[in-house]
């Protein structure tokens, strides 16, 4: 019989610590870059833009009404012009973003 994660778990802290191995270091040593910073902001994105099509899809076929009644809805709000443009920035920055850094990978 094999033994279980546990016990290999505490063999390996056990070997480790006879060893006086140095741990690894933590992420806060490294000094932040532009590509650090892209990679991190286009994991990002990918997870909104999955996020955000699967809520949609699952509101088109959980909702009762369709989707031109939700939108009349948002524009009997009334919202202002800000409101307005920054939702439409937090709807387009993650496609766009994730789009064209995708692009620059692959170039």
């Amino acid at each position: 019989m094999g033994t279980t994660a546990k016990e290999e778990m505490a063999r390996f802290w056990e070997k480790n610590t006879k060893s006086n191995r140095p741990l690894s270091p933590h992420v806060t040593i490294y000094k932040w870059s532009l590509p650090m910073a892209m990679s991190i902001t286009h994991r990002g994105t990918g997870i909104a833009l999955s996020l955000g099509v699967s809520i949609f899809g699952l509101a088109a076929l959980v909702l009762p009404e369709q989707f031109p009644h939700y939108l009349a809805m948002v524009k009997s709000l009334s919202l202002g012009p800000a409101l307005i443009y920054s939702a439409k920035f937090a709807l387009a920055f993650p496609f766009t973003y994730h789009t064209w850094n995708g692009i620059r990978h692959l170039v």
